[in-house]
């Protein structure tokens, strides 16, 4: 492996809780925020600060309305966020692509 290769990972996407967000929402139109805080089994308070991360890079979309006298949180992947996850999984599989396995 290159050391430039790992250098092609973004960082932000990389993080566990941001990960599995991007990978959820990249296989979902969108996701209500307790859809994401069950399937990733995340605190309330840490979902919200790395799907906030995650909005403020433009990756994601975040719609807050409510619906019958509740609200409703969904978060969508952008082109850009697509985009970027794209380029992620390429760049972790030259990453762990040259890996031999034990």
């Amino acid at each position: 492996m290159a050391a430039s290769d790992i250098e092609k990972l973004d960082d932000l996407i990389h993080g566990r809780l941001r990960l599995g967000i991007m990978a959820y929402l990249a296989n979902a139109e969108t996701a209500s925020f307790g859809e994401l805080q069950k399937a990733l089994k995340a605190s309330p308070g840490n979902l919200s600060v790395q799907i906030r991360k995650l909005e403020d890079a433009e990756y994601v979309h975040v719609d807050k309305r409510i619906v019958g006298r509740r609200p409703l949180t969904t978060a969508r992947l952008l082109p850009k966020g697509r985009k970027a996850f794209s380029a992620y999984l390429k760049a972790l599989m030259d990453v762990v692509g040259r890996t031999k396995p034990d």
